[in-house]
């Protein structure tokens, strides 16, 4: 269900309310940019040169399971190496984005929708990941809808190495700038979903998926 309209709607109420035109006027955006172009950043790790190894290294910390692949078209042979060495289902739903991809022939019968209860497998890209933390930064839309990543029981990631930025702040920088505004849902995912509520001790799957694969693509 899209509810921009309505999230728009609401916003415009509120700006009425402050005696403020609906929509912000280019000279509010550009006043929040500069606010924000301005603020100090404060203190982070330092980051080594090659964010690719480090975005690895740091996923598998967060018990993200990681492959890499030359390039976008051997990505879906690599998605189905996965799901038959852990004896899952070759079954899957997919982002539309990744429609194009060479999935005839790879053993994987996708189909590129919104997941349904029955459906264990989700498979996304991603718009950025963060070496610092090992994260996949997934922004939804028509066509990557965030249930894809949260809904099945595993979760398979396609990850350009182009996109892999140093951290957080970057990630939002990138937003900014490609998108102008933030969409509907922004997702930050490090590793399975987990919890330690019960006792400290941690259970994977808690509220989303029990497996996250990263597929790192050296070649885009």
């Amino acid at each position: 269900m899209d509810t921009s309209t309505a999230r728009r709607n609401i916003l415009a109420r509120i700006r009425a309310g402050q005696g403020r035109e609906p929509e912000p006027a280019a000279s509010e955006r550009e006043a929040a940019q500069a606010y924000l172009a301005s603020r100090p950043q404060g203190p982070r790790p330092p980051m080594p040169a090659d964010l690719v190894a480090h975005f690895i290294e740091q996923a598998k910390k967060m018990a993200t399971t990681v492959d890499t692949v030359e390039s976008l078209a051997d990505a879906p042979a690599a998605a189905h190496r996965y799901l038959s060495e852990l004896n899952l289902p070759t079954q899957a739903i997919a982002w539309q984005t990744l429609e194009a991809l060479p999935w005839s022939g790879s053993g994987i019968d996708v189909e590129f929708r919104k997941p349904r209860d029955e459906d264990r497998v989700g498979i996304t890209g991603c718009f950025c990941a963060t070496a610092e933390t090992g994260t996949l930064v997934l922004l939804s839309g028509p066509e990557t809808y965030a249930s894809a990543g949260l809904l099945p029981e595993t979760h398979i990631a396609i990850v350009p190495a182009s996109r892999i930025v140093a951290g957080h702040e970057e990630a939002f920088n990138l937003i900014r700038s490609e998108r102008g505004e933030l969409p509907r849902a922004v997702n930050f995912v490090s590793g399975p979903s987990r919890t330690g509520d019960i006792e400290q001790t941690i259970v994977l799957g808690a509220h989303g998926p029990y497996r996250v694969h990263a597929i790192v693509v050296r070649g885009a």
